[in-house]
């Protein structure tokens, strides 16, 4: 799964949000690393609506524009779970290495 994918779907884990506000709201998870342009944003929102994982909960206008907010569906949900335990797998098997390593590197025995 894509950075931005993950990422979307973690800012939908615990409220609907529209399209800005999860602009936004990647930004702050990813600790302003990772920003969503338009494009992206909407093209990725795009994407996760046909493929099941997000829906549009309900549809508002906000001085006078239109502006969709998604939820995370059921089948989102559980993509986002299954791949943090996936990414937690890989985390604990780079800090498992690291720490042979940092223990090989300091004169140490591995």
């Amino acid at each position: 799964m894509q950075e931005p994918t993950f990422l979307l779907l973690t800012a939908l884990a615990d409220q609907p949000r529209h399209g800005y506000a999860l602009g936004d709201e990647v930004a702050a998870i990813s600790e302003g690393r990772v920003r969503l342009g338009a494009g992206s944003l909407y093209g990725t929102l795009d994407r996760l609506l046909a493929d099941g994982l997000i829906r549009v909960d309900r549809e508002e206008t906000v001085d006078g524009r239109p502006r969709r907010v998604f939820a995370l569906t059921t089948e989102g949900a559980q993509t986002l779970r299954d791949e943090s335990e996936r990414l937690r797998t890989a985390l604990r098997e780079a800090d498992r290495r690291l720490s042979t390593t940092w223990t090989r590197l300091a004169g140490g025995t591995a």
